[in-house]
């Protein structure tokens, strides 16, 4: 089995990194299963850290809509990306930095599915990136605009999976600490 093929999909942790899109203060509250999106996320950030996978997060217009919720802030070492754009594309230099770190698999989270995840997931794979969507760490105030955009993600490319599915495949091998972390996780 020595000579097996591997999927190319499959998250390596050396080509990724974690994206978390505009999970802000004053709109976290008018979203669908918010406690899960939160929850979900801070597995990511939780198991990127374990992993040393970058992470990258940002904030539409934090003057109108609030900095990142607390419980993800506290989580995060690093300072958001403001943009006045929906798509991440026009968040500053954020995919030239992407290009210049290696990075090819990008996994995104956040919110509003149909609006800005699903604008920076297109314009990341027009861009030759392949992307992750967590479907248990996107929403929307609306289910229809949620479900609407994951199979418009999915029509256009995206691989559409888990939390618990991107930390397993990222981690690859069982039997180490990382591995017990990661377990601890997602429990």
């Amino acid at each position: 089995m020595e000579n097996t093929m591997r999927n190319p999909k499959i998250l390596k942790r050396e080509k990724c990194a974690l994206l978390i899109i505009d999970i802000q203060s004053r709109i976290i509250n008018v979203m669908r299963n918010k406690e899960l999106l939160i929850e979900n996320t801070l597995k990511l950030i939780k198991g990127m850290k374990i992993l040393s996978i970058p992470i990258y997060y940002t904030e539409q217009y934090p003057k109108g809509l609030g900095e990142t919720v607390q419980e993800l802030k506290e989580e995060l070492n690093s300072d958001a990306v403001q943009k006045m754009t929906f798509s991440c594309s026009g968040a500053g230099e954020l995919f030239k930095e992407l290009i210049n770190n290696n990075i090819s698999q990008v996994i995104v989270c956040g919110i509003e599915s149909h609006v800005c995840v699903q604008q920076t997931v297109l314009d990341l794979i027009s861009n030759g990136f392949q992307v992750d969507v967590a479907a248990d760490a996107v929403t929307s105030r609306r289910k229809m605009d949620y479900d609407l955009a994951l199979n418009r993600m999915q029509a256009n490319g995206a691989e559409i999976t888990s939390t618990e599915s991107i930390l397993f495949e990222v981690l690859e091998v069982c039997g180490t600490q990382e591995f017990k972390a990661i377990s601890k996780l997602v429990k």
